[in-house]
Formats: structure tokens, C-alpha cells, sequence
């Protein structure tokens, strides 16, 4: 009997629920709300698809509404496509009959993957707009994204479908050499600055040639990609001083996401790698952004690499890893790297004057600088460290220890910090005796806040507040800063010469 009982009261309770007319929807109105009326889409390149962004629609009624149809205007032409509470409708450009609860609400997710010459020639916006119903109770939302064009170089589709090759250290990886026929100036290989590049896979530096990036040129690497400099190759980046926070003559290297969610996430990128025996390497005024390792040097060539006024920004690894390199740098910014901001191993020979390595990578124990003169799986294990001279620089961080030593006896390790601001714990360590060892440490100014003014946004400057302000020997002072500021007597510590903070 208990058995038929709960049969009958389910049974009432199923006819009731039929007979119910909560569920039923009205027509829509025209009242909905939206979370915004326009949805801008970051800029993208030709032709690459978009983020996806989102709207959301609020029925604030008390009534369960039909929305007739959610379109885009283009219909099934735009470039535009939607997802409307996980549906895709017809192509995500057409939604019949969608159903939307009282007090409640529906996301509706855009993206986009458009040509420049789908674009308004005089701005380059390509737009279109989100209908709701139609008639009287039509109601719009405007989409809006700019597109951008660029150059795009890639390895080339062999017959069986596999990607062309080049090979870094002995190993086969998706790349292309760089042809002058893509980029040419007579016998050099030229990045201008009339458009932005997208490079996919590596672009190497043929053997005896020289790549060249005027001031102004925009690089953009995809997911896994870099540029590779062969052995007797040269690389110029001839950037300059700019007026502007645009930074119109700065050469700048960074991923291929322009949205804003992306400026500055590491590992975008993999990095620009020099081979050994790569040969006469000039960089000046190059900010370079989110990589895995910003500079990755291995040169054996008794030529010194030439690094000045550059900015190196968010390495997932190293922002400049040097091996047995020999480098002359002056007015380097290098912040927020995983392992180190610079890193000279196996040995080498390194001056740099007016630089700021700074680190504030969270978790485990990164360096600002990190010197070794060993290698481990290298034959001989050990190289020479012949030199590494840092004036007037700041060596800082969120560490207690920004500077670490790696040294093997069985080579060289010569050393020496001149009238630097430096953070380490206290320590018994004879290598890290900052007060009484004079023959590697001179006017050392020892864990003081050199009070950077955002390091977060990557503002490593300094106002007359900051420890480094006025401590630098004029001995080692280079007249003008990374900006182009006039260097005061005596000079401030790091890249940057002191200026009041903006209000």
C-alpha cells in the first residue's frame, strides 16, 4: 500500500507541475540591460584570431522572456563570432528563440578573425554590432576592434607536409634563414619600421650576414619562436631615443597578443639566441618583453658584444644568459626574470657600467646577477671568468641574496663591484665580504632601498629619495642616461638618472 500511496502523490504532483504557467515566457520588450554598449576588442593582427570577450544581457523583469532572434548585422558575412550561453546557433552569427529567466541573466562570448582589408581603409577598424529582436524593440550593442597589418614570416610547407627546418644546437626546430629577398638594403637583411613583423618558428641569421632593425621596428614573436644568429652572423639593432611613451624609436621584440592582458606575461616567446662564433653584435636602444630568455649569448668571439640603452622585461628564465660571451653594456634595465636577471656562466669576460638588474620574481631563489665560471656537462666543466666589472650599477631584488658566485677553482674567477647598491644577507662567506674585501668590492652600499618608482610596471626609476641618488663614482659615468637625461656629478647609481616622480 506505502508503494501505490507514493505513486499517487508523485502522479498529483506531475499534473500540477503541467498545469503550471511559471515557465512560460512573454515576448521580449526592448528592456533587456547589457553590461556595456560597446565591446572593444583589443588590436589584433591580420588574419589572427582574437581573445574572447564578453557581454553580458540581464532581463531585470519579472517575467520569463523570448528573445526572437540575437544576431550580428553582417549575418553570416561578419568576421565577428558569438557563443550565447554556450550555444553556437548558426555559424555563431545567428540565435533564433532564446529563452531568458526573469532576474536573471545570459553571457554571450565574441571573438574575431578579420583581414586588414576588412577593415575601414582611414582607421582600420573593422565594427559590426550585436541585434536583439527587431522593429520597435530593437536593441544594439557595437563591436569594435582594430586590425593591424604586418609582415608575416614563417617556414615554408615541404611537399609532405612537414615545416622547414633549421638546426640550433644540433637539433632540428620548425625555422626558416632569412632571405633578402623578404627584407633587403643592398647586401643586409633589414627590418624596417614601415610595418609590424610576425615571426612563427626561428628566423635564423644566415652564416656572414648581418640582420639589421632600424629605429622604430616592431618584432612580434609567436607561441615557440625567436630569432637565431649563425656563427660569423652579425646582429644590428639600431634603435634611438624617443620622445613620446610610445616609444617611436625604440626597437621593441615582444609575443604576438596585443591585448592588454598579455603585456606582460612571461614566456610569450622563446628567446634570441647568438651562436658561438657569431660575430660583431651592436644593440641600442631595444626593449625586449616577456621571452623565456631575453639574450641568449653564446659567443666565443673576441669581439665584445655591444649592449646599451635596452630594457629587458618579464623572462619566464633569464633576461640575459651569457655563456663564455664577452660583453660591453652600458644603461641595461633588466627586471623580473625566473631563474636570473643576468646570468654569465662558464667563464667569459664582462664590463657593464649604469645598470639596473633588478629581480622580483616570487617564490623559490632567483638572482639579480648570477656569475659562473663552470658549466655543467660542458667539456672542460670550467672556463675562465677573465672579467666582471659592475660601476656604478644596482644590483637588487625581493631576495635576501640578489648576487650569487658559482666559482670552481680549477679557472679564473676575476671579479670586481665598483660603487654599487647591492642586497645580500649577512654572511661568513669570504667570497661575500662587501665592507673589508677591497680587491673585488669598492663603495658598496649595502641593502638600502633604492626606491624604484613602480617595479611592477616595470618603472625602475629613481627620484632623489632613492640610496642610489648621487652615489656613483664620475670616474665610470656615462654622460647621458637610458632616456637621454644629462648624468649629474657625482652620477646616480643604475640606468637612470634621477627625475620627481609624476604625481
Amino acid at each position: 500500500m506505502r508503494h501505490y500511496f507514493v505513486l499517487f502523490i508523485f502522479g498529483i504532483l506531475l499534473a500540477a507541475s503541467s498545469c503550471r504557467t511559471d515557465f512560460d515566457t512573454v515576448a521580449s520588450t526592448g528592456d533587456l540591460k547589457f553590461s556595456k554598449d560597446t565591446v572593444y576588442l583589443d588590436t589584433v593582427f591580420k588574419n589572427i584570431g582574437s581573445s574572447t570577450y564578453n557581454l553580458k544581457v540581464y532581463n531585470r523583469s519579472k517575467e520569463d522572456i523570448n528573445i526572437p532572434v540575437i544576431q550580428l548585422k553582417n549575418g553570416l558575412s561578419s568576421k565577428y563570432r558569438m557563443t550565447v550561453d554556450g550555444m553556437n546557433g548558426n555559424n555563431g552569427k545567428i540565435f533564433n528563440n532564446i529563452t531568458l529567466l526573469a532576474k536573471d541573466s545570459l553571457y554571450i562570448f565574441v571573438e574575431t578573425t578579420a583581414d586588414i582589408t576588412d577593415a575601414n581603409p582611414t582607421d582600420f577598424l573593422y565594427t559590426d554590432e550585436i541585434q536583439f529582436d527587431s522593429g520597435s524593440n530593437l536593441q544594439k550593442v557595437a563591436l569594435v576592434t582594430l586590425i593591424q597589418d604586418a609582415v608575416f614570416l614563417y617556414p615554408k610547407q615541404n611537399p609532405d607536409g612537414t615545416k622547414e627546418k633549421i638546426q640550433i644546437d644540433g637539433k632540428d626546430v620548425d625555422g626558416f634563414f632569412l632571405d633578402e629577398n623578404d627584407e633587403t638594403n643592398g647586401n643586409e637583411l633589414l627590418f624596417t619600421k614601415q610595418k609590424p613583423y610576425v615571426i612563427y618558428g626561428y628566423a635564423g641569421v644566415p652564416e656572414n650576414k648581418t640582420v639589421t632593425f632600424e629605429a622604430g621596428a616592431r618584432i612580434h614573436f609567436h607561441a615557440n619562436s625567436g630569432l637565431f644568429v649563425d656563427k660569423n652572423a652579425s646582429l644590428q639593432i639600431n634603435g634611438n631615443i624617443s620622445s613620446t611613451s610610445k616609444l617611436e624609436n625604440e626597437v621593441i621584440f615582444e609575443g604576438d597578443r596585443l591585448e592588454p592582458e598579455f603585456s606582460d606575461i612571461p614566456g610569450q616567446w622563446n628567446s634570441i639566441i647568438f651562436a658561438n662564433e657569431s660575430t660583431n653584435h651592436v644593440i641600442n636602444h631595444l626593449t625586449l618583453k616577456n621571452a623565456k630568455i631575453g639574450l641568449d649569448i653564446r659567443n666565443q668571439d673576441p669581439t665584445a658584444f655591444q649592449i646599451t640603452n635596452t630594457q629587458i622585461y618579464n623572462c619566464s628564465n633569464y633576461g640575459i644568459l651569457a655563456q663564455n660571451a664577452k660583453i660591453n653594456g652600458e644603461n641595461i634595465v633588466i627586471n623580473y626574470a625566473g631563474l636570473a636577471a643576468l646570468s654569465c656562466v662558464y667563464g667569459g669576460d664582462y664590463k657593464f657600467t649604469h645598470c639596473t638588474f633588478n629581480n622580483t620574481w616570487s617564490g623559490g631563489q632567483q638572482f639579480a646577477v648570477n656569475l659562473s665560471n663552470k658549466l655543467a656537462g660542458a667539456t672542460p666543466e670550467t672556463n675562465p671568468l677573465t672579467q666582471a666589472t659592475f660601476n656604478n650599477c644596482i644590483i637588487y631584488g625581493s631576495n635576501t641574496n640578489e648576487f650569487n658566485l658559482d666559482k670552481n677553482s680549477n679557472s679564473a674567477f676575476v671579479y670586481q663591484l665598483n660603487n654599487c647598491l647591492l642586497k645580500f644577507g649577512s654572511t661568513s662567506n669570504p667570497d661575500y665580504q662587501f665592507g673589508t674585501d677591497t680587491a673585488h668590492y669598492n663603495a658598496i652600499i649595502l641593502n638600502e632601498n633604492p626606491k624604484f618608482f613602480n617595479v611592477n610596471l616595470n618603472k625602475l626609476n629613481i627620484d632623489k629619495t632613492s640610496a642610489a641618488f648621487a652615489k656613483g663614482n664620475q670616474a665610470y659615468s656615462i654622460p647621458l642616461d637610458i632616456i637621454g637625461n644629462t648624468r649629474t656629478s657625482p652620477p646616480d647609481l643604475g640606468a637612470y638618472q634621477n627625475k620627481d616622480f609624476p604625481k
